[in-house]
């Protein structure tokens, strides 16, 4: 017998032991560990941590309303509109943005001011609602922390100091999880969709990661060393947008609005 069909032998017999969902960005059949629901469970225990261990969320509520707005915007378009999603600025000084499972996304002041539109910020935010709509985060987990160890803190009550420990270390794992080029790439060209749909100029996303990769040039930055940076990712999301997104007519750049909500605010 070849390889080939042991192989899906052994990965069909693994999804009736485990469990496979269907990605809806691929509409492809992935292996995971642990069901959907605790997907928002493990997202609301793990946030808190996060925006602790990341200076606490920017303490300016018009700020935070655009971001949870933009957001919305764009979760309202996406395969699962109906999740009930969370978007945070923190402050930390780091250049990043990420996902938790369950609807939680994340971005830093580092971040937010090298950005300088709202089309820019929206593609951050729709590539990070991707992962969280193809469960690539809660994969991630599964494979580089490991079930038991998660939900072991997850379980625990922050009011026993062993259990605050075991939350805040697992927290710190979460942290430098690293998505596949593959995740990267359907973050991407999914995110480009997303955007669309929202109303929102695909090229911010592509300017976007010309900004990155030039802060890259200058020295390493978190974003790329948990979201793999392919040297081809602005030629893809290019070409993708000339073929598919020709008419761009109408579409919001966001220039003015993105200045007085984040940057004005950020350097005030």
């Amino acid at each position: 017998m070849s390889k080939k069909p042991v192989l899906l032998i052994l990965g069909l017999t693994i999804c009736f032991y485990t469990g496979c969902a269907v990605n809806p960005i691929t509409g492809e059949k992935e292996l995971m560990f642990f069901p959907e629901s605790q997907d928002i469970a493990i997202g609301q225990k793990y946030a808190p941590e996060v925006e602790k261990q990341m200076g606490g969320r920017v303490a300016d509520a018009g700020l935070q309303n655009y971001l949870d707005s933009v957001g919305h915007r764009i979760a309202a378009v996406s395969h699962k509109r109906n999740l009930e999603y969370h978007f945070v600025a923190l402050e930390h000084k780091s250049i990043n943005a990420f996902a938790l499972p369950g609807g939680y996304i994340f971005i830093t002041r580092g971040m937010l001011e090298k950005l300088a539109t709202e089309a820019q910020l929206a593609g951050i935010l729709a590539h990070e609602i991707v992962h969280i709509v193809a469960r690539d985060t809660s994969n991630a987990m599964s494979n580089q922390i490991g079930m038991n160890l998660l939900l072991l803190a997850a379980a625990s009550t922050n009011k026993a100091p062993s259990g605050a420990l075991r939350v805040a270390d697992v927290t710190r794992q979460i942290l430098g999880l690293k998505y596949s080029r593959k995740d990267e790439r359907e973050a991407d060209l999914g995110g480009l969709d997303y955007m669309v749909r929202a109303g929102y100029n695909p090229y911010g996303m592509v300017e976007t990661m010309e900004i990155l990769e030039n802060e890259q040039r200058v020295r390493p930055i978190e974003f790329f060393s948990t979201h793999p940076s392919p040297e081809n990712r602005i030629a893809y999301l290019t070409r993708k947008i000339q073929r598919k997104y020709y008419n761009l007519t109408g579409l919001k750049v966001g220039k003015e609005d993105y200045r007085t909500a984040v940057l004005e605010q950020l350097n005030y």
